[in-house]
């Protein structure tokens, strides 16, 4: 039964733009690599990523996850920074009023036009900042700034 068991990955963006990744599975060695996926994926530097194999405090004891150690961490990890950057999109294009289609992800900052305006560049951290309260959000889009995967392998 446990080999049947789901796994998750839960991304946390703070305000800071500091982030927790936090696992269901327990240590497999590789949280250097989970740290530069997200890294790389959010255009944020790896020691800003904080990774937490067997997160008890978010996902409790006797959760019913499987804890063994997984080969689909590693696209849980992409999926969930992903879906960071779709939001982190969304937040952009209002806090830019702007259409979040016209904007383009560069060096970890969505940006609007061709970027020689500073005005017009958010970054990942001032995004994490906005969607913790400093401004309206788009209809239907919840504050804050976390995505979750979860997964079977």
């Amino acid at each position: 039964m446990a080999d049947e068991a789901y796994r998750a990955v839960f991304l946390r963006v703070h305000p800071t733009g500091k982030m927790v990744l936090s696992l269901t599975t327990e240590s497999d060695g590789k949280e250097g690599e989970y740290a530069q996926l997200v890294a790389d994926e959010l255009g944020v530097p790896a020691l800003d990523v904080k990774v937490v194999p067997t997160d008890t405090d978010r996902f409790g004891n006797g959760h019913g996850y499987n804890s063994s150690p997984s080969a689909g961490t590693a696209a849980a990890v992409l999926g969930a920074a992903g879906k960071i950057r779709d939001k982190g999109r969304l937040l952009a294009g209002m806090a830019l009023e702007t259409s979040p289609e016209t904007l383009t992800w560069e060096n970890g900052a969505w940006v609007n036009g061709g970027g020689d305006d500073p005005a017009q560049v958010k970054t990942l951290e001032q995004i994490a900042l906005y969607a913790h309260g400093t401004g309206p959000l788009p209809p239907g889009v919840e504050g804050g700034l976390d995505a979750q995967t979860v997964y079977r392998d």
